[in-house]
């Protein structure tokens, strides 16, 4: 198959079909012809008239169809494969071929159909087409066939329609020519044969001369695109859909509409109808790359006799070399003009040398032009701005001599005249020099004078403009004194650490002791800071090194310094106690006392004096009272701090009440009492051994039945005990009387001569006949009925407790 350059078309077709009708390929009058064996790129979207009913169509219609036109040149087969874009399955793509010499106005029956929905018929692809494997000539709707039919067989000179539809989806398509037929050649842009570019460019001669459009003869490229081939029309466009379709054909001359701008080429066989399409662009000439030149700004002068006026003398050709940015002079040329239309018609061009002629601030106009193609031209503003120079004034500083030699030599900080200097005015700074012409420059921070007095040399200089005037600064050095002073205080702000807020205020009057009215002090951290008056640290200052720091107070007389004395700050250190205790007092022991003291740490209480808020003065009283005892310990230096120690009650436990429930599987003691103190709580058996250990627990559980005593003790300050007795009764489950001295009796425990005396005990046996009523405070029943032994088995009880609590139950006579 014959081989042709590819073309890739995509139209992009509008679904409101009615507004283009006509123009886009929807129907069969305005099908795409394919030429070359091209391969297709197409998107199709709606559907113009609809024109396939009753045309055979494998039960389909137009959707969203694209209608192409095939005439072959030779006889052969002629088949395609049609690739959607989406590989996705659910794109659907229909195709109906109608002919052979099918006319518009009577398409006939589809000679070739498919309408095969990929994903029912389970393809695997979205592919479409005619190739040579398939045998049937139409196949669809839905799951019928598998989207190929066989290809055709084709004479030349045959004319054939092809109708692409997508009943789903949305993507674009591709279509790969197959067989061996061949269609007509498309004519060729013959300037790619000679190389001869076509691309145009041209000056902005259009006014406004500098908004990038100007006119285009686009007739120009026709004869170097057409060549030597004839029979064909060339037409241009703004877009590719137009040249595509043909529509919209642009006129010559022609303005163009963006910079650049490119132009499409439609290129029309007139016998075949077949088309090419190339593309040039349209370049306007704007002028010359440059870099747009910073204000040239110069201070006012008196060279014109005015320093004040405004006016100075501008260098302008010192400005090319910035505006060429690196362009070769020689290539460009640049003028200057006092108005735009002056630059655009390169008239009046200003000297290099210009007076300004409106004062302050003033625009030129630069021409900047190809110095081959004049017209080529660009145009830019330079702003000449003149600046006043700022005021200066003098000053005189009058420093002490505090150096350690009265010769008149000191240590200055210049900088401490720039308020008068530059009146205050703000973005003003300073240099200062030794010399009259002001080169040898001095740091102002710290200078020591050579002289005295001596004149340093000053330049004032707005840091805006860098515009500068000049004015003198006397240095005179007093050998004057002021005295020394000492701030003392105790570290009693609350943080124990050698550091306090000091009022350097106080220190005023030792400082000017015996000298005249009128001066002023200041304070700094060191001598340096107050011979320099920098980093002043005001009034209110806290030493930063611990318990004792010398600062500086510098004395002036009208700003004139007058003297530097030192000022030691002292902090002392408060008695290291013990701040706050907590005791407590035995209320059962008054009037007994115990001893207090004011708990002096690592040091001898006498280096102390004492004041307690009862009055005493030792450092230890005794007392026997609850409450608040407060004492003041002051030092050698005067330093006092305060220990309170806080004497709380305590005391021995009262009973109020003991409650017991007994004969029961859980006998429970709870003890009640009052007192001020904290308590534990013990049992003690009959024997005074402890059934029970201490416990913080007022109640006692599973407690055998028996006599029992408790022991409160206090534990908040050990004030002693107190005891109660007990009683928890209860009833054997068995008794074995075989004389080993365990349970060889009954008996109700918990009874005693204290406890329950005159209870009433009678057993039972089982056919309750009264065999014993014991004494309650006897030994108990020994399992005897006249001297005989009873036989092992449960017997009865009936019990009477003198509390009048009645109990029936019984137990186990076992041998």
């Amino acid at each position: 198959m014959k081989l042709a350059p590819k073309i890739s078309v995509l139209f992009v077709l509008l679904s409101c079909y009615n507004i283009v009708a006509g123009q886009q390929p929807t129907d069969c009058i305005d099908a795409v012809i394919i030429c070359g064996n091209s391969n297709v790129n197409l998107n199709v979207s709606g559907v113009g008239t609809q024109e396939l009913n009753g045309s055979n169509t494998c039960s389909s219609q137009e959707n969203n169809s694209v209608w192409l036109k095939v005439t072959l040149v030779t006889s052969g087969t002629l088949g395609f494969t049609l690739t959607p874009n989406s590989t996705a399955i659910t794109e659907d793509y229909d195709f109906f071929v109608f002919g052979p010499n099918a006319t518009c106005n009577n398409i006939g029956q589809a000679i070739r159909c498919s309408t095969t929905n990929p994903q029912a018929a389970n393809q695997g692809n979205n592919l479409t087409g005619m190739n040579s494997s398939s045998t049937d000539i139409a196949e669809g709707p839905g799951a019928d066939g598998d989207s190929f039919v066989r290809w055709l067989d084709v004479l030349a000179g045959e004319t054939y329609f092809i109708v692409i539809d997508r009943p789903i989806g949305n993507s674009p398509f591709s279509l790969q020519w197959t067989g061996t037929a061949q269609f007509s050649d498309p004519p060729s842009d013959q300037s790619n044969v000679n190389g001869t570019p076509l691309n145009l460019e041209s000056c902005d001669v259009a006014a406004p001369f500098n908004d990038g459009f100007t006119t285009f003869n686009l007739i120009d490229n026709t004869s170097l695109i057409a060549g030597t081939q004839s029979d064909i029309t060339i037409t241009y466009h703004e877009n590719a859909s137009d040249a595509n379709i043909g529509i919209n054909e642009l006129t010559s001359p022609y303005t163009n509409i963006s910079n650049p701008q490119t132009i499409h080429a439609r290129i029309t066989n007139n016998t075949t109808g077949c088309f090419e399409l190339t593309n040039f662009q349209l370049n306007v000439n704007l002028g010359p790359n440059f870099a747009q030149p910073a204000d040239y700004e110069l201070c006012d002068d008196s060279v014109d006799g005015n320093n004040t006026n405004g006016q100075v003398t501008f260098d302008l050709s010192s400005r090319n070399a910035e505006i060429l940015n690196g362009q070769n002079p020689a290539d460009i040329n640049i003028t200057y003009h006092t108005t735009s239309s002056d630059a655009e018609m390169r008239i009046n061009s200003l000297p290099n040398s210009y007076y300004n002629t409106t004062p302050f601030n003033q625009q030129v106009f630069v021409r900047i032009e190809d110095a081959l193609n004049p017209d080529c031209k660009s145009i830019t503003t330079l702003n000449l701005v003149v600046h006043l120079n700022p005021e200066a004034f003098n000053e005189t500083i009058l420093q002490c001599d505090e150096d350690g030699t009265i010769d008149g030599l000191t240590l200055f900080n210049l900088n401490q005249a720039n308020a008068v200097l530059t009146n205050g005015v703000a973005n003003l700074s300073t240099k200062f020099y030794t010399d009259a012409a002001r080169t040898i420059e001095v740091n102002g921070n710290s200078f020591t004078n050579t002289v005295n007095p001596q004149t340093i040399y000053v330049e004032v200089i707005d840091n805006r403009t860098n515009c500068s005037s000049s004015s003198e600064l006397t240095l005179d050095v007093s050998v004057t004194d002021s005295g020394d002073t000492e701030l003392i205080a105790c570290d009693d702000d609350g943080i124990e650490d050698g550091f306090f807020n000091f009022n350097l205020s106080d220190a005023d009057n030792d400082i000017v002791l015996g000298l005249p009215a009128g001066l002023t002090i200041s304070y700094y951290e060191t001598y340096d800071d107050a011979l320099l008056e920098v980093n002043n640290i005001g009034t209110t200052f806290t030493n930063n090194t611990p318990y004792s720091q010398t600062i500086f107070a510098r004395v002036e007389n009208a700003n004139n310094c007058y003297g530097i004395s030192e000022v030691l700050l002292t902090v002392n250190q408060l008695p290291n106690i013990q701040t706050e205790a907590l005791t407590y007092y035995c209320l059962n022991t008054f009037p007994l006392t115990v001893p207090l003291n004011a708990a002096v740490i690592n040091d001898s209480p006498t280096n102390y004096t004492y004041n307690w808020t009862s009055g005493e003065t030792t450092y230890e009283v005794d007392i026997n009272q609850i409450g608040t005892y407060t004492v003041t310990v002051t030092n050698a230096n005067g330093c006092s701090k305060d220990r309170t120690i806080n004497v709380e009650a305590s005391n021995i436990a009262t009973f109020e009440n003991i409650e017991v429930v007994d004969a029961t599987q859980n006998n429970i003691i709870s003890v009640f009492v009052s007192g001020e103190g904290i308590y534990q709580y013990r049992l003690l058996d009959e024997n005074n051994t402890v059934y029970a250990p201490y416990q913080d627990s007022n109640v006692f559980e599973n407690v055998f039945p028996g006599i029992y005593t408790i022991t409160v003790r206090d534990t908040k300050n050990d004030c002693g005990t107190v005891q109660n007795p007990v009683s928890v009764i209860g009833f054997p489950k068995f008794f074995t009387p075989n004389n080993d001295g365990t349970h060889d009796t009954w008996q109700v425990l918990g009874v005693s001569s204290m406890f329950q005396p005159n209870t009433n005990i009678r057993i039972f046996n089982r056919f309750g006949k009264l065999i014993k009523q014991l004494n309650p405070l006897g030994e108990g029943w020994d399992g005897l009925y006249n001297g005989q032994k009873l036989p092992a088995d449960d017997y009865w009880f009936a019990i009477t407790l003198q509390d009048g609590r009645i109990f029936k139950n019984h137990f186990a006579l076992k041998y």
